[in-house]
């Protein structure tokens, strides 16, 4: 079954963040299911198999470091490309997140034109893990 519009799972615990978010994606025409703590965004990952990740870092339950190197070990999924959302604006959390799996790193607040190129880089290129991406 083909899916008309691009599947995003979008991972964070700030409803109001979250809502945002998934607006502004859905504007630019993609799918989005939600996930507010780790534990869902495994779940949802290996179940709905989305074609991009957002994943905040600071999560309840199971952190978005956690969480992505959960996903990491899932065959279905392990593949798929994973951009870290967080407002430590730092290399090392920054270096710490790479490290985890996630392909890039984007801090907030977002800058949605920032993010549009990153998400355009990845569904273009037929994205392996870790290619990188600078932003």
């Amino acid at each position: 079954m083909k899916r008309e519009k691009k599947l995003f799972l979008l991972v964070e615990d700030f409803e109001d963040s979250r809502f945002m978010m998934r607006r502004l994606l859905e504007m630019a025409g993609y799918a989005v299911i939600e996930a507010s703590d780790g534990e869902q965004a495994v779940e949802l990952a290996i179940r709905e198999r989305p074609e991009l990740i957002l994943m905040d870092l600071s999560l309840p339950k199971l952190d978005g470091l956690a969480a992505t190197r959960l996903i990491r070990q899932s065959k279905a999924v392990r593949n798929t490309p994973i951009v870290a959302i967080s407002a430590h604006d730092s290399p090392e959390s920054r270096t710490e997140a790479l490290a985890a799996g996630c392909d890039e790193y984007v801090t907030k607040p977002v800058d949605f034109d920032q993010l549009g190129e990153v998400l355009k880089h990845f569904l273009s290129t037929g994205h392996a893990h870790n290619q990188g991406h600078a932003v």
